[in-house]
């Protein structure tokens, strides 16, 4: 059905436009006043008619949009009227209400639904309003953080103030680390933000885990291989300067007794002379070592700066530039935008630049086509991203997850700490370094702040 004003409107004006003819006729052209006051009186009547008829139209309207404005859809017109083209319009109104209502249930229907969803799900979430006005505080954030249905995001003060002000200044995409304490129990809380529109206001969206355990796990995992290396390194040390120390125990044995007053022979005494050597420079690899492993374990804090990646990077090439022609090596930079800038520590990106540059310089076999690019970019959400790629022989899979353990290598001349120590550079950044490789392919490193 489809409401016609038309077929309402067009009568009345055509019955009201042939009164005022008449009465310009005959008040005009015959001077018969009578029946011109009549048709006068006539056409007053329609033009009075047509306005009631109007206003009745506009009041239902105004009617039917006030219960939208209101929501109010419960509202619903008489179709008991004795004019038809009031009862249709009322029919098309209620039918148009009618179809609202069925909109809104499941709109409704819908959001209880999802609520539901929210408020069951595993994952601690909160929704706040940008005045802090709790909108969401599901049942996994209640367990977790032992609290009752807060009202406000300051009633988090209770739980902990290093919650609360991470929640406050994460933007979109930001991800923090908490650790609290509640009641007996500590916990580490990875806390993720996303800022969303939500019936016209700006809210932010907070899920909380705890991953104690997910951390307990790797740090074991990380002792443990840590301890593996150590182990190795140290007893590579180790286990030569105990060889020589007996074997020089031994020679000198005999000589030493009350007794024997021989000297030495020659050949003796080269024979210890050459197990000294080889114990001091066994024992200078181990202290060598000793203050490698104190390196990883003693980097400051960043001092932040504005720094100019293009500008950066060409400082890179003016230091490798002669050792990357000695290779036959062609290094390939693009900086967009060009002007493209991070907040970083100058020394401390130069460090683990400079150490992906050497281990991509190391790559290649005996390959002709030798190829570095680095590439500087941001990525959909405005992060700054470096990436150093290059065409070498890759990493085999088993090495790759290995790679940033301290003083793994697969070099024969490596201290296996290059890229260790660059990826906590990193993390001092509240950035990450990963890895892609394919052998045969080659292997890229990104630097993501």
């Amino acid at each position: 059905m489809h409401f016609n004003w038309k077929s309402s409107v067009l009568p009345r004006v055509a019955f009201l436009a042939a009164s005022i003819f008449l009465f310009t006729l005959f008040a005009f052209s015959r001077g018969n006043w009578l029946y011109a006051l009549l048709f006068l009186a006539v056409s007053t009547y329609q033009i009075k008619l047509l306005i009631d008829y109007l206003d009745r139209s506009n009041e239902n309207i105004a009617s039917f949009l006030d219960s939208i404005q209101f929501d109010d859809l419960s509202y619903s017109f008489k179709t008991e009227s004795d004019d038809p083209s009031v009862r249709k319009l009322h029919q098309e109104l209620n039918e148009a209400m009618l179809k609202l209502r069925n909109s809104r249930r499941e709109k409704d229907s819908e959001f209880l639904f999802f609520k539901n969803i929210v408020m069951h799900v595993g994952i601690g979430l909160i929704v706040f309003k940008e005045d802090g006005n709790i909108e969401i505080f599901n049942s996994a954030a209640r367990k977790l953080l032992k609290v009752k249905r807060p009202e406000k995001l300051n009633d988090l003060l209770v739980v902990g103030e290093s919650l609360v002000h991470a929640i406050q200044k994460l933007k979109t995409g930001g991800r923090e680390l908490v650790r609290l304490k509640i009641g007996e129990e500590f916990l580490q809380l990875s806390v993720y933000a996303i800022e969303l529109t939500l019936r016209g206001e700006n809210v932010k969206l907070i899920s909380i885990q705890n991953i104690q355990s997910e951390l307990e796990e790797k740090e074991m995992e990380a002792w443990q291989n840590l301890v593996r290396v150590l182990t190795h390194e140290i007893m590579n040390s180790v286990t030569p300067i105990s060889s020589l120390a007996a074997i020089v125990e031994e020679e000198l044995a005999p000589y030493v007794n009350d007794g024997n007053n021989q000297p030495l022979s020659k050949e003796q005494l080269g024979d210890i002379h050459l197990s000294l050597q080889t114990i001091s420079k066994r024992s200078d690899g181990l202290i060598h070592f000793v203050k490698e492993f104190r390196s990883l374990t003693s980097i400051q804090k960043p001092k932040l700066a504005q720094l100019n990646v293009r500008s950066l990077l060409e400082e890179l090439i003016l230091l490798h530039k002669r050792d990357l022609a000695d290779r036959n090596i062609q290094l390939i930079i693009s900086v967009y935008p060009e002007d493209l800038t991070i907040t970083a520590d100058k020394n401390m990106v130069e460090q683990v630049l400079i150490n992906l540059l050497r281990n991509a310089m190391q790559a290649f076999d005996d390959q002709e086509n030798r190829t570095i690019e680095i590439k500087a970019s941001v990525n959909e959400k405005s992060r700054p991203i470096i990436s150093v790629k290059d065409n070498g022989t890759g990493i085999e899979p088993e090495a790759m997850e290995k790679i940033f353990i301290p003083f793994f290598t697969t070099k024969k001349s490596g201290s296996g700490i290059g890229l260790s120590l660059s990826r906590q550079l990193m993390r001092q950044h509240q950035g990450t370094l990963t890895v892609n490789s394919t052998v045969g392919v080659g292997t890229e490193f990104f630097m993501r702040f």
